[in-house]
């Protein structure tokens, strides 16, 4: 059984290891650079090089602090999704790319938050965060009321920013791990957030306790059945409005744990089963919102 990801576990200088997996700075103190000069890699990309030591995987990078931000998920599915045994482990690599290049925990997390935040209210012109900064930016736009529930928040980059304009915002995701770094970085950053460990389908809240619920990029991550009780769940809590947005994609992208498609058909049929007023259009993917 794989053990808990702790995103604030201690670690080592240069260095992060979890399991059979080990990534590294290859300017780390720890790792001499003289260890990649003896190794010949088994893969090596723009951002990366990977090698095989035994049971154990080394994937060493040179990201710069300043270089950490939301950007590397697109950076491991892209360079790294294609070979199963790294894609299962996404979210260790990711966290030890972060923590491999900023020795203290917190502030390594707080360096790769500034970075996003700031680049999705100037998104660059390509990239993940180039993709996501509409869809922030729509979910925004379309919120009804100031209490707000973000269902599947992951690392709450929109509940941080709501928070920041106004709005009464709680992240809530299935991750106890997230959740809590979410908490320290939030506080760290000055933008104390709610937060709530709970699954889609099994939502802590009475009803019609918040005004609008959001799952932006959830949906696809769920089967259709679990997928059904979550919107069902959503409904239940939300006062006033539900806004889902989902990627539109052919088949479903296994690099980011996506298990379904959807379409605008499908998305319209999930309006009319749901018995609410609903609207359904595409903006930076297909967007389905309900009405109370």
């Amino acid at each position: 059984m794989t053990a808990v990801l702790d995103p604030l576990a201690p670690g080592h200088r240069g260095w992060w290891e979890s399991g059979e997996l080990v990534v590294c700075h290859e300017d780390g103190v720890a790792v001499p650079n003289r260890l990649f000069t003896r190794l010949v890699p088994d893969q090596v990309t723009e951002h990366f090089r990977v090698y095989a030591l035994g049971q154990r995987v080394l994937v060493a990078h040179r990201f710069r602090p300043d270089e950490l931000d939301d950007d590397l998920a697109g950076h491991l599915a892209t360079e790294l999704g294609g070979t199963q045994r790294l894609a299962a482990q996404f979210e260790r690599i990711f966290t030890g790319v972060v923590r491999s290049t900023v020795h203290d925990p917190l502030l390594a997390w707080s360096v790769f938050y500034a970075n996003t935040l700031a680049a999705l209210r100037s998104p660059p012109k390509a990239g993940a965060i180039a993709d996501f900064a509409p869809v922030h930016e729509r979910a925004s736009a379309l919120i009804r009321g100031r209490t707000v529930l973000d269902v599947g928040s992951c690392f709450g980059f929109l509940p941080l920013r709501l928070a920041a304009d106004g709005f009464s915002p709680i992240a809530s995701d299935r991750t106890a791990g997230t959740m809590a770094l979410l908490n320290r970085v939030a506080a760290w950053l000055g933008t104390p957030l709610r937060t709530l460990v709970c699954d889609a389908t099994a939502i802590p809240l009475a009803a019609r306790s918040v005004d609008t619920v959001l799952a932006i990029h959830l949906l696809e991550h769920l089967p259709p059945g679990l997928g059904t009780r979550a919107l069902h769940e959503m409904l239940r809590v939300a006062r006033r409005r539900v806004v889902i947005a989902v990627p539109l994609e052919d088949s479903p992208d296994p690099a980011y744990g996506h298990v379904r498609c959807f379409d605008p058909d499908t998305l319209r049929e999930w309006g009319n089963e749901s018995g609410q007023r609903f609207t359904v259009f595409e903006h930076h993917g297909g967007w389905l919102v309900l009405d109370r």
